[in-house]
């Protein structure tokens, strides 16, 4: 028993840690939705399966690299949040593939999209040719997102955690003047007091952290 005691309790160690991250970051990282909560995972799980059975790093060794690397993602998680262009890096954003039945090619080249590659994505939701596409859009997690002729555009939101999307206000056909006099109507002052701002109905609903 002794002999399986160091095994045990890293196992033990690495179970609460991986349950510590769970509860700290969300619930995105069991069923990832960005590159981050892949590395986390893919990480995660190689310190837990290669140390565990390792004799030559301690118990001790093992705690502390758990501790180092959920600081490291607790930090890069913070830097995220409060920067736009750190998520944007780290989480990528929604890229248009198809716009009105053109497609783009530049955009497509630049995420590594091949042909064969993005018609199979779009004949899996039963589209076969370009023109039938009004918009299709490739989401942070791989996925493609498809409207069709006759169908509503997807609006993203204005405002996520804090940060305008430009890109979601370019969309809908707005500019930055027109977020501001919004805010201004609807006496926000404070953009990173703002959880989450959608456009609903050619209005902004706000949803602010208090």
């Amino acid at each position: 028993m002794q002999l399986y005691s160091p095994i045990i309790i890293k196992l033990a160690l690495g179970i609460l840690c991986l349950i510590l991250q769970i509860n700290l970051l969300g619930k995105g990282n069991l069923a990832p939705t960005s590159a981050l909560d892949q590395v986390q995972n893919y990480v995660l799980g190689g310190i837990i399966g290669g140390v565990i059975y390792n004799d030559s790093i301690s118990v001790l060794q093992f705690f502390l690299v758990l501790i180092i690397w959920t600081m490291l993602v607790l930090i890069v998680k913070f830097a995220k949040e409060h920067n736009r262009y750190i998520r944007f890096v780290i989480d990528g954003r929604p890229i248009s593939l198809v716009e009105w039945g053109k497609l783009n090619i530049r955009n497509c080249l630049k995420v590594g999209m091949s042909a064969n590659e993005l018609m199979f994505k779009l004949r899996m939701q039963g589209v076969y040719e370009i023109k039938q596409v009004k918009r299709a859009i490739l989401e942070q997690n791989g996925q493609l997102t498809i409207i069709k002729f006759g169908e509503d555009n997807i609006i993203y939101p204005i405002i996520v955690d804090g940060q305008v999307d430009f890109d979601a206000l370019s969309l809908i056909n707005h500019d930055e003047l027109w977020l501001h006099n919004q805010l201004k109507i609807q006496k926000q002052h404070n953009v990173r007091k703002i959880y989450l701002a959608e456009y609903v109905n050619n209005q902004l609903v706000i949803h602010n952290y208090d």
